[in-house]
């Protein structure tokens, strides 16, 4: 009887132990077949060039964004816009202040003047949230506050 037992005991424990070994194979020659490498070390050597490749693609891609990402500084980001009545004679606000600044508040302050002969167009070059050459009007220094 005890011969029966140790019998079945060792024939379950050569069945699951067949079961790895047959599930380890087929993954083996599933992997080697999928790749269309000979064996697993190929396999491994391809992984690993894959992996180095993503990483050389990952650090162009950073160098990519970092310039994307200080070029975009240099791009119009704020825009303020304040209307005004700069005479009484003429009625309502028709005339506006316009200012087109980049992160470092450089850029242009566009002032449209409305009169009875017809609008006047100034523009005003900014460095830094200043004016460059010309003083700037109280209108211009609120819009330029107000840019956001």
């Amino acid at each position: 009887m005890l011969s029966y037992l140790i019998s079945a005991v060792i024939i379950c424990w050569l069945g699951i132990i067949s079961m790895i070994i047959f599930r380890l194979r087929a993954h083996y020659y599933g992997l080697t077949t999928r790749t269309k490498k000979k064996n697993i070390d190929e396999v491994l050597d391809s992984i690993l060039e894959k992996e180095s490749v993503c990483e050389n693609e990952i650090v162009l891609i950073n160098k990519s964004l970092k310039q994307i990402t200080s070029d975009n500084k240099k791009h119009f980001q704020k825009i303020g816009f304040l209307r005004f009545n700069p005479f009484d004679r003429v009625a309502g606000d028709q005339s506006f202040v316009i200012s087109l600044l980049d992160a470092e508040n450089s850029g242009l302050v566009l002032n449209f003047l409305y009169t009875r002969e017809g609008v006047r167009i100034y523009a005003k070059q900014i460095k830094e949230g200043k004016a460059g050459e010309y003083d700037l009007s109280q209108e211009e220094k609120d819009v330029i506050k107000k840019a956001k």
